[in-house]
């Protein structure tokens, strides 16, 4: 499919490419990991009496496939990390059952969690796709190779300062109650140049996703906190 029909299909229900979609195409192909914040992206950053919030399969399925997209072409894992300045039990959850090598938690400095995430991986900040919805996620926007921000239509200031300053590639048309990180997902696959064969390796569970998924489901969990100004591994009972 061409990069002007990809597109139309996620500017005509209202994404916006505010990097073109040519350099966006570009920037695709340096991405090792997908790092995630967790309040608004997943969810609309509604929370219950506990301080915790939701997420929905649907985005799940879309973190997973784009997961078997970015393997497909060498059979290597892309990283992947939930990154929050707050504490969500469920995004522990959904952190190890998908399992995604970090989940970083209450780190007001974000900066320090992706430092971390980079020393221990051996990525640089242009390796990086970064999925966020709001101001606390900005210190990363600035830096990361791929910037994919969530859209609320609450904040048309916020969505023009981003915009006027460089800082999101793309801006998605629907919100995080809205499955928005499904739309990225799908995205990043169709510009990966190999959806159809993604699906087909899902729908028939084929040899090679098999591979992957066994590759996927041996992949261990780490948690992470901030102490004392340092990146602290924390034992998270489930």
């Amino acid at each position: 499919m061409s990069l002007s029909s990809i597109e139309k299909i996620f500017s005509t229900p209202g994404g916006q490419f505010v990097t073109p979609i040519e350099e966006l195409s570009k920037k695709l192909k340096n991405i090792k990991a997908f790092v995630f914040d967790w309040d608004g992206v997943f969810n609309d950053g509604t929370k219950n009496e506990h301080g915790s919030s939701t997420f929905s399969e649907t985005d799940a399925m879309g973190t997973n496939l784009m997961r078997l997209s970015r393997w497909m072409p060498e059979q290597k894992m892309p990283y992947a990390a939930v990154l929050s300045g707050e504490e969500n039990k469920i995004s522990f959850k959904f952190g190890a059952r998908e399992h995604f090598h970090h989940v970083y938690f209450k780190v007001r400095d974000k900066t320090i969690a992706l430092s971390h995430f980079n020393k221990t991986f051996g990525l640089t900040n242009e390796n990086i796709l970064f999925v966020f919805d709001d101001v606390l996620d900005l210190s990363l926007a600035r830096i990361c190779g791929l910037r994919m921000m969530i859209s609320r239509k609450a904040n048309p200031m916020f969505r023009k300062y981003v915009i006027d300053n460089g800082l999101a590639d793309y801006i998605t048309a629907h919100d995080g109650s809205q499955f928005g990180v499904r739309e990225i997902t799908e995205l990043v696959i169709a510009l990966s140049g190999n959806y159809d064969e993604t699906l087909e390796h899902r729908i028939t569970f084929s040899p090679d996703y098999k591979t992957y998924f066994e590759e996927r489901q041996n992949l261990p969990t780490s948690f992470f906190t901030v102490v004392n100004n340092e990146i602290a591994r924390q034992e998270i009972v489930l």
